[in-house]
């Protein structure tokens, strides 16, 4: 199975550690999006040219909750981490729209503007940003992990989210359930410490290019 993927991408990192979690050995394809020959590569399976791309056996995916919904219910020993039951999978897709829609949105457009724009977000920017923090603390604060009493793939998607913050030195002291939180998931993936390393080391690299 190949992954076409950048590790600075939090929806790779998802689906990386998705992988991690089942343990898959994915074929990596690590490529930069942002360049026009990749574009064009990427473009003959995939027509939105995002990473990540998953390919196995002529069957094509993008769009990382997809590629991890995927993953887990045919790969997974049981359905811990996308369960079965629909009360419980509902609030597991709950927080995975939550993240897509809001989160990981509000998360990124926060960092880009101190990183790409090198400017202060808005007002707007920020309060975006805090109301999906606290919609989290709020998650972690009912429960250990954000839709069960266990590791879904809802904890890892917005796990990347979160990470992505910590790369600027978010101050989270507002939100202290958040960080114990982020423990309590990262002690649950297989090989993460070294695997933050890497993404640190990418993500120092990627940030001197802009």
């Amino acid at each position: 199975m190949e992954l076409y993927y950048n590790i600075v991408s939090p929806p790779c990192q998802s689906v990386l550690l998705v992988g991690k979690k089942l343990g898959i050995t994915y074929d990596l394809k690590e490529v930069n999006p942002h360049l026009p020959e990749v574009r064009e590569q990427l473009r003959k399976f995939n027509p939105q040219h995002t990473v990540p791309t998953f390919i196995e056996d002529g069957h094509i995916i993008w769009e990382s909750y997809a590629i991890a919904i995927y993953l887990v219910e045919k790969y997974g020993k049981d359905d811990s981490l996308y369960p079965r039951d629909p009360k419980v999978r509902s609030v597991v897709n709950q927080r995975l729209f939550f993240d897509n829609g809001l989160m990981f949105k509000s998360a990124l457009e926060y960092v880009e503007c101190i990183l790409k724009k090198k400017r202060e977000p808005t007002e707007e920017m920020q309060q975006k940003l805090k109301k999906a923090l606290g919609l989290l603390e709020s998650f972690v604060k009912e429960r250990s992990f954000v839709a069960a009493d266990h590791l879904t793939i809802a904890d890892i998607c917005l796990l990347s989210s979160v990470t992505m913050l910590a790369g600027i030195k978010y101050d989270l002291a507002a939100y202290p359930g958040i960080p114990a939180w982020v423990s309590r998931v990262t002690a649950e993936l297989p090989g993460y410490a070294e695997f933050h390393k890497e993404l640190h080391e990418k993500s120092m690299e990627y940030i001197k290019t802009l």
